[in-house]
Order: structure tokens, then sequence, then C-alpha cells
């Protein structure tokens, strides 16, 4: 007799196994909570970022993911030339932009 560790009764020997579909309903439930809150909304993310990218022209205002504000003075297949200050233009990644501000946001900026 074991005075920390209760002996097992009525043991079988063979562990019991529960119902495989319930294990399959489960597994098909993660994933589909996965694909709900995980994996669409992201997807939905990167194609308007990409729609963002692929709308910058000459003249936006924008606003980088480090946080610089600057106006677009030249577009290429990767990169954009941003103006933040005057004689001050600085080469970025196209996917570096964060958001497109609406024209005239840097001069009230600045001016404030």
């Amino acid at each position: 007799m074991s005075l920390l560790i209760p002996e097992a009764v009525a043991q079988d020997g063979a562990p019991q196994q529960g119902d495989p579909m319930i294990t399959l309903l489960m597994f098909g439930g993660l994933f589909v909570f996965m694909w709900f809150f995980i994996i669409r909304p992201q997807r939905k993310r990167q194609k308007e970022h990409k729609a963002l990218v692929d709308s910058l022209a000459k003249g936006a205002e924008v606003v980088m993911t480090s946080g610089m504000l600057g106006k677009i003075t030249a577009v290429d297949d990767e990169y954009v030339v941003v103006k933040c200050a005057d004689n001050v233009e600085l080469s970025f990644q196209k996917v570096a932009v964060h958001a497109v501000l609406p024209k005239g946001t840097i001069k009230g900026i600045n001016q404030a």
C-alpha cells in the first residue's frame, strides 16, 4: 500500500480512445477559427497595401513606416524618391510607404 500514490482500480491495460470524428471536428473547427480570425484579415491588409503601393504617383504626400512625412518627387518600379525638406530627397522602397495623405496635409502641419 502506498500512502502518496493511489493504486489504479479496474484498469484493463489498454488506454481508452475517444471518437475519431470528434477529433476531426475539433481540428476542422480550429482551422476555420484560424482562417477567419488570422489568415483572412491578413490577406485583406496585404491586398489593400498592394493597391496603395501600386497607386503611388508623383506629387502624393505620404507617411513612411518610420513616421516620416514627405512628398513623392519620382516613382520607379521598386523605389520612390521622397522630398522631406528643402534640398533633401531620400529614396525608399515602395513597400515602406504606410499611407497616402490628403493634399496640403504637410503644409498644414508645418504651419501649426
